[in-house]
């Protein structure tokens, strides 16, 4: 294997194998990725446009720590369905880059930032689910919305940290040689964005892949199910709510561990496997005798895999509305989840009070729903 390797140091791959692949491989972005983008983006921007607009109507000022992190998170997904047009726009047949070198690092520097943030907030929900039902008081004492601000600050200066190196993965590649206009017959005349990395940075994007299917995907994947598994003990626990009410918070939060396992995760896991199978094609591609088994070299299935998962996720962003605005009866300290409750009442003898799973009004005396952020 390190002689292969020596030999395609010494002796790159042929531009004609290299041209070739990419025409059979962009075929697949040209015709089905393109327009479920578009798509993804009028939802995404309509969801999550409304969900901003209903926290700033009908929340009270100053946010609860739970609408906070739920409005970074929608403010995250608005930026992420923003990177989807242009991106669109290229695959968009011939696949070729009109906005040059800068909006391309750009491109997708936003893309992967706000992918991490997307991460990041549904994780800092989830840990703020928990504490609310399982330490009610401590959350009621400790924190305020200052807290929340902050977690926020920190959560984008860590996507944006772990999205940097994508400035420099990031460039265009243009044809190699004037062979006339760009056009679907000739599209080795088109520009390339490269969202990945050329071909001799492979080995070192592919590290950066392992870590962020690390750090972006499976560690807040590990904390949402640790945080949730807890909720949902504390919901079985109870004695006062219905079995009704128990089925509809086991619902809600199955759904946003389905959706963030169904949609994240697979796309760092197939990224890894892509990047990985495009690494042993480079390698062996010096030895191939024509393009027949250049092509016949190419491992479709990780390919058309990673290109599945980035239509799945805009999906989610998709549907994260749909949660932040789903809701369920108040969940307050009468579920008798949490030793400070007795009798179903706290032990101030107040009205039973909803916890952070609530965004409950006090200046209106009718019974409050909660919204169940995930």
């Amino acid at each position: 294997l390190a002689g292969n390797e020596d030999l395609g140091k010494l002796h790159p791959c042929p531009a004609n194998f290299t041209a070739a692949a990419d025409h059979k491989l962009s075929s697949f972005q040209e015709t089905f990725l393109w327009p479920i983008l578009v798509a993804e983006f009028i939802v995404a921007m309509a969801g999550n446009g409304l969900a901003l607009y209903r926290f700033g109507i009908r929340e009270q000022r100053p946010w609860n720590p739970a609408v906070v992190l739920s409005a970074q998170l929608a403010v995250s997904n608005l930026l992420y369905a923003l990177t989807l047009p242009p991106l669109a726009a290229y695959f968009y047949p011939p696949k070729n880059w009109r906005y040059g070198d800068v909006a391309c690092r750009l491109e997708r520097f936003l893309f992967t930032c706000n992918l991490l943030g997307g991460t990041i907030f549904i994780t800092c929900i989830s840990l703020n689910r928990y504490l609310g039902v399982v330490h009610p008081f401590f959350t009621r004492s400790h924190l305020q919305p200052k807290h929340a601000w902050a977690i926020s600050a920190t959560a984008w200066a860590l996507a944006a940290l772990l999205a940097a190196p994508m400035l420099s993965f990031s460039r265009l590649k243009g044809p190699q040689q004037d062979v006339g206009p760009c056009s679907v017959a000739r599209p080795e005349a088109c520009i390339k964005c490269l969202g990945t990395a050329d071909d001799n940075q492979l080995a070192a994007y592919k590290a950066y892949s392992l870590l962020l299917a690390g750090l972006g995907g499976g560690v807040p994947l590990l904390l949402t199910l640790v945080a949730y598994s807890a909720l949902g003990r504390a919901v079985l626990r109870s004695h006062s709510m219905t079995a009704g009410e128990k089925l509809r918070v086991a619902v809600l939060v199955a759904s946003g561990v389905a959706l963030y396992a169904s949609s994240y995760m697979p796309y760092h896991i197939m990224r890894v496997l892509n990047v990985d199978a495009r690494q042993r094609w480079c390698t062996r591609c010096p030895d191939f005798a024509n393009e027949t088994q250049a092509m016949g070299a190419l491992e479709l299935g990780p390919y058309l895999g990673f290109q599945v998962t980035r239509g799945l996720v805009p999906l989610a962003i998709c549907i994260h509305p749909l949660l932040y605005m789903a809701v369920v009866p108040s969940l307050s300290c009468r579920c008798q989840c949490c030793p400070q409750c007795v009798g179903g009442h706290l032990e101030d003898k107040r009205p039973s009070q909803d916890l952070a799973l609530d965004n409950d009004n006090p200046q209106t005396s009718e019974p409050q729903t909660s919204e169940l952020s995930l």
